[in-house]
């Protein structure tokens, strides 16, 4: 008896020291990923059809600072150019990224599938609809920074969110296969809707696809101003959750046992996955495989501690949807290819490398 305890002292010991060491990884990790932002979204602003020297981008960007001042050697449109037009879109694609990354991670804890994406429920499908609808309208109206396209691709969005987990919840549960079956069925109905008045949208047409394929055509600093606190606010809330995830990975049973309020964290990860999705959709159209890739890219780096692959995949998000960006924007200069397009090359082959991971899994 005495012996068997003396030799697990030891591997207690070694176990311990491997999970501070991992822990401290994690955290060197986050805090390189999260110093790279900055660049990755500089290198955005620098690049594009018009070419502009990278000192006079930092220039131009550090003038903005408070005690900064270097003396004025551009013309007001490169000015133009750098701050109205390719700051707004760079820190866009970094939001919608972040948002994507932390709504897929959410989604792929919640309902314990690897393969969960945050248009799982119908986001993409309602959002998808609200924007045709308003195409088709050709009202111009808006407000708050969003067009009346970005209004009615948000409220599409939480619409149908909304509406499959009324569907879906039995009584005061919300039992996820249920939810997956109802978001399907409603992803299918809003789809062949949108499907036909993309066909009947007559001029239209080819803003409708522009839209549904994603990107940031025409980026704005009101545009900007609302997105970023219903991102950061959202995700910052999801990461206080992390731990909670954790558990929930066990059993629904052995997390209330545990102490965690399964249908009311459900409830409140859903709500504010759907509201950070239905942000980056309204502004950046239908960007698809972020929220597969990136938090599965961070799962097999550095492991499936949500409280560490939460942040992670915030900063890992908009890193790679900004470098997207720059690609959507100069692989076929001076024409521009979709981002959706981009991030499908890009996401499409990952996706069927997790596949046949999952199947090796099983078989």
């Amino acid at each position: 008896m005495l012996e068997g305890t003396a030799e697990q002292q030891p591997r207690a010991a070694e176990i311990s020291a491997a999970r501070l060491f991992q822990r401290r990884g994690r955290i060197i990790a986050l805090a390189i990923l999260a110093a790279l932002v900055f660049p990755a979204v500089l290198l955005a602003v620098n690049i594009g059809s018009t070419d502009i020297p990278f000192s006079v981008t930092a220039k131009i960007i550090l003038n903005k600072l408070p005690f900064v001042s270097f003396p004025i050697t551009w013309s007001g449109p490169v000015e133009t150019v750098i701050l109205d037009i390719r700051m707004p879109r760079a820190l866009l694609a970094g939001l919608a990224g972040a948002a994507l990354a932390v709504a897929g991670a959410t989604y792929q804890g919640l309902f314990r599938n690897p393969l969960a994406d945050p248009y799982l429920i119908g986001v993409a499908q309602g959002a998808a609809l609200g924007a045709v609808i308003g195409f088709t309208l050709r009202l111009g109206w808006g407000s708050w920074g969003f067009s009346l396209v970005s209004l009615l691709a948000f409220a599409g969005g939480i619409g149908a969110a909304f509406f499959v987990y009324f569907v879906g919840r039995v009584g005061r549960t919300l039992p996820m296969a249920t939810l997956i079956l109802a978001g399907v069925a409603l992803g299918a109905f809003l789809s062949a809707i949108t499907s036909y008045l993309t066909l009947t949208s007559g001029s239209t047409i080819h803003g409708v696809f522009a839209w549904l394929l994603g990107g940031f055509s025409s980026p704005t600093w009101t545009q900007v101003r609302v997105a970023l606190p219903l991102v950061t606010i959202g995700v910052a809330l999801i990461w206080l959750y992390g731990q909670r995830l954790n558990i929930m990975q066990l059993d629904e049973e052995q997390a209330q046992q545990l102490g965690v309020n399964v249908e009311q964290t459900k409830r409140i990860l859903l709500l504010l996955a759907t509201l950070i999705t239905a942000t980056a959709v309204a502004f950046g159209g239908v960007i698809g495989f972020v929220g597969i890739i990136i938090p599965h890219a961070v799962r097999l780096v550095w492991g499936p501690d949500y409280r560490f692959l939460l942040p992670l995949a915030t900063a890992a998000g908009a890193i790679f949807l900004v470098l997207a960006d720059i690609m959507a924007r100069t692989v076929m200069a001076p024409n521009e290819v979709p981002l959706g397009i981009i991030t499908a090359f890009l996401g499409a082959p990952f996706f069927l490398y997790l596949l046949r991971q999952r199947k090796r899994a099983i078989f």
